[in-house]
């Protein structure tokens, strides 16, 4: 799973300018295309999340507004608006590190992929090797945050 490691490593970038340490790669034909990591507080924009940001690289690089021969490895479960935008995007599969028991929205709370609402439902695995270390690194971010 060197993938995921390279979007745990795309969010150790996101603490370098004290954003959530979330990050996000996307492999087209075994090779990563795009990475992101959040830049909200960075660029001062609510939308600014790893995925979407790794999403609008993709798309770029490839040229196209579909990704449906990519997969999309995420170090938190999406929340709704990324779960939304992947499948846009049209994303093969997303495999995600640690859930999101407050702001996930494909295992938890808005749920988006259980109706039938969405044309296109990603496959959708959780790591749970990599959940720990995702995990804590969220952890110490809000805990130095709360100290501030």
């Amino acid at each position: 799973m060197m993938f995921m490691k390279q979007a745990l490593n795309s969010a150790r970038r996101a603490l370098l300018h004290d954003d959530v340490p979330i990050g996000a790669v996307i492999v087209h034909d075994g090779k990563i295309i795009a990475r992101g990591e959040n830049q909200v507080q960075q660029k001062r924009n609510p939308v600014l999340h790893a995925e979407i940001i790794a999403i609008q690289r993709a798309c770029k690089k490839l040229g196209t507004k579909f990704l449906d021969d990519c997969d999309i490895y995420i170090t938190l479960e999406p929340c709704a608006m990324c779960a939304t935008a992947i499948s846009l995007a049209r994303i093969r599969t997303i495999y995600y590190a640690a859930p999101d028991d407050k702001g996930g929205g494909i295992a938890h709370n808005a749920r988006i992929y259980d109706t039938d609402r969405h044309l296109w439902h990603p496959k959708v695995i959780q790591t749970p090797e990599y959940a720990a270390e995702s995990a804590l690194m969220l952890r110490d971010f809000f805990r130095a945050r709360r100290k501030k």
